[in-house]
C-alpha cells in the first residue's frame, strides 16, 4: 500500500505537488477518497435532522470534515465529539461582502464553538475593483480571520469565487489569499454562477504549487467530477453528494 499521506501535499520541490500521485491514491480506495472530501450541507432550509444525518454520514465514512452553516456549528460539534472528524464552517458564505469586522467576530465565535474548518469569503468586489488599496484591504480581510484561526487550531480555506473572476484576477486573488495566509485556495461557494472547473483547479495549483491545498467545491457529483478535479491538481472536495461519490468507487 502507498505510504503518501493525503493531508499534506507532497513536494519533489519546494513549489511542486504531484497531482497525478496524489490523485492516484485518493482514488485507490474508498478509505482514501473519504479523507479528502468535505461533506456538506449549505441550503438556506436545511433542517436540525439533516444536520444530524451529515454528521451521522461525516463519522461513518471518515470523511474529511461535516461543513455546515454557522448556526448549525454548536449541534455539529456536539454530535462529532469524540469521533475525531472536524466541524466544517462557512464564513461570509455565499457573498463575501459582510464588513470583515463582522466576519472576523463570525469565525472568533464558530471556533470557539468547535469548527476547525473554515471556509471564508473574502471581499470578491474588492478584488475587481484594481485599485491597490482595495487589493490590501482583501488581504487584510483574509489575514485577520487567518491569524484568529490559526490560534485556534484551525485551518482556513479562501473561496475565490472563480466564476466571476478573469484570469488576470484570479491569479491575482490566489497571490493575495497565500500572502495573507491561507491554508486552502478553493473555488466556489457554489451558490453563484458556476462551480469549480478542471482549468481552474489547475491555474490554482500552478499558482499555488505547494504553498497551499487546493479545494474543488460547487457542482461535483459524481466520481467522475471528482476524479477530474483531483487530476487537475485538487487536494480537497466539497461536496453534498459526498456518499454517492464514494458509493461509485466501490461499485465501479
Amino acid at each position: 500500500m502507498s505510504t503518501l499521506t493525503i493531508s499534506e501535499p507532497q513536494a519533489n520541490g519546494p513549489e511542486h505537488f504531484d497531482s497525478q500521485a496524489f490523485a492516484t491514491h485518493s482514488l485507490s480506495s474508498a478509505q482514501n477518497l473519504a479523507a479528502i472530501l468535505d461533506h456538506s450541507l449549505l441550503k438556506p432550509d436545511a433542517t436540525r435532522s439533516q444536520v444530524l444525518q451529515l454528521c451521522h454520514e461525516a463519522a461513518h465514512h471518515r470523511f474529511a470534515s461535516a461543513t455546515v452553516n454557522p448556526a448549525w456549528v454548536p449541534l455539529a460539534a456536539a454530535a462529532l465529539q469524540g469521533t475525531g472528524i472536524p466541524v466544517g464552517v462557512v464564513i461570509g458564505f455565499p457573498l463575501g461582502a459582510s464588513l470583515p469586522g463582522t466576519k472576523l467576530a463570525e469565525a472568533a465565535e464558530v471556533v470557539k464553538l468547535g469548527a476547525r474548518d473554515i471556509d471564508f469569503v473574502p471581499l470578491i468586489g474588492m478584488l475587481k475593483s484594481g485599485q491597490s488599496a482595495d487589493y490590501e484591504a482583501v488581504r487584510q480581510d483574509i489575514r485577520a480571520v487567518v491569524e484568529r484561526a490559526h490560534a485556534n487550531g484551525a485551518t482556513v480555506k479562501v473561496i475565490l469565487e472563480t466564476c466571476l473572476l478573469t484570469f488576470e484576477e484570479k491569479l491575482r486573488a490566489a497571490e493575495i489569499a497565500l500572502s495573507a495566509g491561507a491554508d486552502f485556495l478553493q473555488t466556489s461557494t457554489g451558490f453563484s454562477t458556476g462551480g469549480a472547473t478542471a482549468d481552474d483547479i489547475a491555474l490554482l495549483r500552478g499558482t499555488a504549487g505547494n504553498r497551499a491545498g487546493v479545494k474543488a467545491a460547487g457542482g461535483i457529483r459524481s466520481l467522475d467530477d471528482a476524479t477530474a478535479m483531483l487530476r487537475a491538481g485538487a487536494s480537497r472536495i466539497g461536496a453534498s453528494a459526498s456518499v454517492k461519490i464514494i458509493s461509485e468507487l466501490t461499485t465501479a
